[in-house]
């Protein structure tokens, strides 16, 4: 079994696979700081909790965000699955040609988020990711990351209006009824999903202006990506494990 792991700023999502189907996911939080034997011990208890056995991974791929903590988690994968984990970083088989001014800028999880989305359109796409940063990259019909851009992410936003307002509380981010809004909370939400799904339409309509391509497939994924996806017709599929299948897809390529 094959055992991917996405290191977000916020989560740490795990995905197992038993040749292309993904059989279990599971989350921890990214920020709460670990030794190397926590890393193992946790993720070898949750596996046990799944009725996956440790000793049943025979690979594990990580793309990470968060250099901080990948001494440690990687040491913990060693130690406690016996399995040195393939990293996604420079000089890595992705199928994906970076051609912006400064390939480095480009963070491994937005790479994998292009090689699955780029498998799944089989040309060019636009691969919008909702997670702590909305990203919508442009991918070319023969996989070239031409494009990127970089905003706030939803509950960020939120985060952000919550967190220096005192008279404003923290809400649960979901799409109100309306958009007229006749009281505090369905106000905010209503500010922060229509104003999303507002921003998605617009960046989405500007990339397929001034792309060079007639047909442009759109992808969504991230936790709150189904809000969105579901309002609109600019997206074209929500995939929500798409950076999962992405590690996966990557690992294929490399793997002796």
């Amino acid at each position: 079994m094959l055992l991917t792991i996405d290191v977000g700023n916020t989560n740490i999502t795990m995905g197992v696979f038993a040749g292309e189907v993904l059989i279990g996911t599971f989350r921890m939080t990214t920020k709460q700081a670990r030794t190397s034997d926590e890393y193992g011990f946790t993720i070898c208890g949750i596996l046990e909790h799944r009725n996956i056995s440790p000793k049943d991974i025979h690979a594990v791929i990580i793309a990470s965000v968060v250099p901080d903590i990948m001494h440690s988690l990687t040491n913990g994968i060693i130690k406690y699955l016996e399995v040195k984990p393939l990293v996604v970083s420079a000089g890595i088989k992705t199928g994906i040609r970076i051609v912006t001014e400064n390939p480095k800028e480009i963070g491994p999880d937005r790479i994998v988020d292009a090689v699955a989305g780029y498998e799944i359109a089989k040309g060019a796409v636009i691969v919008v990711d909702f997670g702590t940063a909305t990203t919508y990259d442009l991918i070319g019909p023969e996989g070239t990351f031409e494009a990127g851009i970089t905003a706030p992410g939803i509950e960020t936003a939120g985060r952000s209006l919550w967190g220096v307002t005192a008279m404003l509380p923290a809400v649960e981010i979901k799409k109100p009824k309306s958009i007229l809004a006749k009281e505090t909370i369905s106000s905010m939400q209503a500010g922060l999903v229509y104003g999303a799904i507002g921003q998605t339409e617009y960046i989405i309509q500007r990339i397929k202006e001034e792309a060079p391509y007639e047909s442009l497939m759109v992808i969504a994924t991230g936790g709150l990506g189904k809000i969105i996806a579901e309002s609109t017709d600019s997206i074209d599929a929500y995939v929500p494990q798409l950076t999962l299948n992405g590690l996966r897809l990557i690992y294929n390529k490399n793997k002796k």
